[in-house]
C-alpha cells in the first residue's frame, strides 16, 4: 500500500479568460521510503500539485489519498493530524522565513501548534534538529537576516523535520542557492532521508539533481504527466519526446554538440492546445496528435508514457 497515492487530481481556477488547468488529471504514488522526482519547465503545474496534496492549493477534482486516507476531502481540524506528517521545504529561503521572529521561535512554532512537549522540551528538540542540519546552537536565538541563502534553507529543512514527517515534499529547495552550496543541500537531504526514513516528493526543472536524488521521475507537461519511469529507466531510454529533450538540454562536457532547446515557449494552462499537448512543440508530431490525446501507455515495468510515437523513441539510439 502507497504512502502517498494520487488519483486523477485537478486544481483549476475559474478567471475571466476561462478555465485555467493548472493541474488537470495527474496520478501517481509515493511508497515508504521512496524518492520521487517531478520533472518539467517552469509553468507547467509542478508547484501547485505539490501545494495541492498539501491543501495550500484547491482541489477541484480527483482525490490525494495519505496512508489510505481521503486527505483532500478532510476539513481543518479532521486534516491536522496528516499535516503533522506532510511537511514541505519551499523554493525561497529568504520569504518563506518570517523577519520578525528568531529561530527558535519558528521551530519551535510548529510543536506548539500540535501540542508537543512543553516549552522546555520543544527547547530541546529545536537544539537537536539545529545540529541535525548543520547549523551552530547559538542559531536559535538569531534571525534569518544573520543567515547566508544555505544556512537560511538548512532552517527551512529543519522546520520541516521538527515534527518528525513520513513525507517531505520539496519544491525547487537549490534552484535558488548557488552550485556549490545546492550540492551540500542535496548531500543533506540524501542523509537526512536514511536518518529519519523518509520519503520524498522532489520538485525541480533540474533533471541532473533530481537524476541524483530520486529513485523514481515523473515529467510533467502542461499539468499532466507524460512519462513515468525509475531514473535509471528514464535516462538511459526516454521514450516521450519532451523528456528526451530535456535530457538533451542538460549540459554534458563529453556531448560534442549540445542540443539546440524546444522550439516556442510552453503555452499557458488557458490555451491548452487540442489532443497531445505537447504537439505544437514536437518533432514527432502527427496529424493524429493534433487531433487525439494519448492515452498512458506500460511500455516495461514501472515505465509508463503518454506518447503516441513512443514506439518511434524506442528505436532511436539510447542516451549516452
Amino acid at each position: 500500500m502507497p504512502l502517498l497515492e494520487v488519483t486523477e487530481l485537478q486544481t483549476h481556477y475559474a478567471t475571466s479568460r476561462g478555465l485555467l488547468k493548472a493541474v488537470d488529471g495527474v496520478s501517481f504514488t509515493v511508497s515508504a521510503g521512496e524518492s520521487v522526482g517531478l520533472v518539467g519547465e517552469s509553468g507547467c503545474g509542478k508547484s501547485t500539485l505539490g501545494k495541492a496534496i498539501l491543501g495550500l492549493a484547491p482541489v477541484t477534482g480527483g482525490v490525494v489519498r495519505f496512508d489510505s486516507e481521503a486527505v483532500s476531502r478532510l476539513g481543518g481540524r479532521a486534516r491536522k493530524p496528516f499535516r503533522r506528517r506532510m511537511q514541505m521545504i519551499f523554493q525561497d529561503p529568504y520569504g518563506s522565513l518570517n523577519p520578525r521572529h528568531s529561530i527558535g521561535d519558528i521551530l519551535a512554532a510548529p510543536l506548539a501548534v500540535h501540542g508537543i512537549g512543553k516549552a522546555g522540551e520543544r527547547r530541546d528538540r529545536v537544539a537537536r534538529i539545529l545540529a541535525q542540519v548543520g547549523l551552530p546552537a547559538d542559531s536559535i536565538h538569531r534571525y534569518p537576516h544573520e543567515f547566508s541563502g544555505g544556512q537560511r534553507q538548512r532552517i527551512g529543512i529543519a522546520r520541516a523535520l521538527i515534527l518528525d514527517p513520513d513525507l517531505v515534499i520539496c519544491d525547487e529547495p537549490v534552484s535558488a542557492l548557488d552550485l556549490s552550496i545546492q550540492a551540500q543541500i542535496i548531500n543533506l537531504l540524501v542523509s537526512l532521508k536514511g536518518e529519519f526514513g523518509l520519503s520524498f516528493l522532489f520538485i525541480s526543472h533540474d533533471l541532473s539533481v533530481v537524476r541524483y536524488f530520486s529513485d523514481r521521475v515523473l515529467v510533467m507537461y502542461l499539468g499532466v504527466i507524460v512519462e513515468s519511469a525509475t531514473a535509471g529507466q528514464l535516462w538511459s531510454r526516454p521514450l516521450h519526446p519532451y523528456t528526451r529533450a530535456l535530457i538533451a538540454a542538460v549540459p554534458d562536457p563529453a556531448r560534442r554538440r549540445q542540443s539546440a532547446p524546444l522550439d516556442g515557449d510552453l503555452p499557458g494552462p488557458q490555451d491548452v492546445p487540442a489532443g497531445c499537448r505537447f504537439h505544437p512543440r514536437c518533432p514527432l508530431a502527427s496529424d493524429r496528435c493534433r487531433v487525439e490525446a494519448p492515452l498512458p501507455r506500460t511500455w516495461a515495468p514501472g515505465h509508463d508514457v503518454t506518447c503516441h510515437h513512443a514506439d518511434e523513441a524506442l528505436r532511436a539510439p539510447a542516451q549516452p
